[in-house]
């Protein structure tokens, strides 16, 4: 399960840092083409804005798993060990049910129905439901990485979590 789970860590980050990447190439072809060869490019800047989509998006999931999220921690400190635990799997409990219900069921919902009417994108001519994908995929980045979380909490070893 480590392996996955690591796997999946590793997979996430590198597919930010090429998506970072991307952007960072996109925007730096924006402004050749738009100051040096005075014809700037029709694609790049819907290009940039849906990686910077999809980069805050899964970022938010990356930084979710690495507890490097905003938190207000300042109650939670001054628990108890049991008490801290149920609170921080409170917490849990709802960021499962809002990844499930709103990223998840309603980012499928509103990849169904853009891909129904066929929404294209203008520049590149995208349909606009594969650039919403990243809402259910996100959802269950979510999910998965709270359930590592309750099980880091009540069952994993301190000194070796998952």
């Amino acid at each position: 399960m480590r392996k996955f789970i690591k796997l999946i860590d590793q997979t996430l980050g590198f597919s930010l840092i090429c998506a970072m990447s991307a952007i960072l190439l996109t925007v730096i072809w924006q402004v050749i083409s738009r100051f040096i060869l005075k014809d700037p490019a029709s694609v790049t800047e819907e290009l940039s804005r849906f990686i910077l989509i999809w980069v805050g998006i899964l970022g938010s999931a990356y930084a979710y798993r690495k507890k490097s999220h905003l938190g207000f921690n300042l109650i939670v400190d001054r628990q108890t060990k049991a008490t801290r635990r149920m609170l921080l799997t409170i917490v849990e409990v709802l960021v499962i049910t809002f990844s499930a219900l709103a990223l998840i069921v309603g980012g499928k919902e509103l990849v169904i129905i853009t891909l129904e009417l066929d929404q294209i994108s203008a520049s590149l001519g995208i349909r606009m439901g594969f650039i919403y994908t990243v809402l259910p995929i996100s959802g269950a980045l979510f999910v998965f990485y709270s359930l590592i979380n309750i099980y880091n909490l009540w069952i994993a070893d301190p000194e070796e979590p998952l």
